[in-house]
């Protein structure tokens, strides 16, 4: 009885064609993945990439120039997938949020989460808190999920509409920036104090293939449980009366997706530091494509999202020659315009 029902909604046309879309956006994940791993100061051609990634993956046995090989997997392949991570779950966790709390300008710092793992990154590398046990992205990681803990409480206090978590993340973020302001302006040597402002602004340069394996698998879990209840994102569109009416869970699917938004936000702040404007901008463009149903719009925008952030990895190494600008710079170049259209036209807020 269920393989028959199992090979018809296989070989049904909808779903051959999600499959063959869901193909396609991988490839073209992977090829721009390719070209980023091949553009820097060094010049690589992509087949170059393509033969390192396959003698690393199944011994090829392709005639590899050394360098170039180290180049390539060492640093530029583990940064590009970061990257990509970084922006799909931003992405993704500014989608759920706007459906949740209501607001098209709702992003996922709002939420305290970036400011908390600021406090957590100068507390250990300037405060020396952890006595050199902790590192700095664990230190990011502890901050950011104090700040959540901390909104989400007084967001209890204050009430349970979306109005009383937007302000909590509002005097959250006040509190935490002023107390990293604080901690740099009183302890901070002018070393120190410029290599934080790097990492504020978000920096992939330390990246390596052991925070590959802590973003990407968060990345994915995040849009998975997100797309679970992808329904239920639709429901809270008309409000949470509107979906308790409609038999959603108002409460678990709250605490779950707020927790997945603040856990994918927490894990790649603490990985790459601030980066500001994908989860307010790239929810929009994936809108203004297939409307506003969340299992088209959650996709998507994770495909969005990683592009983007990919692309601006990129220019941010290339831009200027032999400097790399922080990442947040150049999305802060293309999200603040992105952001003026958002408010000049009220239509795209819809």
């Amino acid at each position: 009885m269920i393989r028959p029902v199992i090979g018809k909604v296989i070989s049904s046309p909808v779903f051959l064609k999600r499959i063959s879309v869901a193909f396609a956006a991988l490839m073209l994940l992977a090829a721009v993945l390719a070209v980023a791993a091949s553009v820097g100061e060094t010049a690589i051609p992509v087949g170059t990439v393509i033969d390192t990634i396959a003698n690393h993956l199944w011994d090829a046995g392709h005639p590899v120039d050394a360098i170039d090989a180290g180049i390539v997997w060492n640093y530029r392949l583990s940064r590009a997938i970061v990257a990509a991570s970084c922006g799909a779950a931003l992405a993704v966790s500014g989608a759920v949020l706007q459906a949740l709390l209501r607001n098209s300008l709702a992003d996922p710092y709002l939420l305290g989460i970036s400011a908390g793992a600021s406090t957590g990154a100068v507390s250990i590398v300037i405060l020396g808190l952890g006595a050199g046990m902790l590192s700095l992205s664990l230190g990011a990681f502890i901050g950011a999920v104090a700040a959540f803990a901390f909104v989400t409480l007084l967001a209890l206090q204050a009430g349970r509409g979306t109005g009383a978590i937007i302000l909590a993340g509002i005097a959250g973020s006040q509190m935490f920036n002023a107390l990293t302001s604080f901690i740099v302006t009183k302890s901070a040597s002018a070393e120190q104090a410029r290599g934080i402002m790097f990492w504020l602004l978000g920096n992939l340069s330390g990246v390596r293939w052991p925070d590959v394996w802590l973003a990407l698998p968060v990345a994915i879990v995040g849009l998975i449980v997100c797309l679970w209840h992808a329904r239920a994102l639709d429901a809270f569109t008309f409000g949470r009366e509107s979906a308790a009416s409609l038999g959603v869970p108002v409460r678990r699917v709250y605490a779950v997706l707020i927790a997945a938004a603040a856990m994918m936000t927490a894990v790649m702040v603490s990985i790459v530091g601030s980066i500001g404007f994908v989860g307010l901008v790239i929810p929009h463009a994936a809108r203004f494509f297939v409307g506003t149903r969340h299992g088209l719009v959650l996709p998507l925008s994770a495909l969005i999202g990683a592009l983007f952030l990919v692309c601006a990895d990129v220019i941010s190494r290339v831009i200027v020659p032999g400097q790399v600008l922080p990442i947040g710079v150049i999305t802060a170049l293309v999200g603040a315009p992105a952001f003026a259209l958002i408010l000049c036209h009220g239509r795209i807020l819809r």
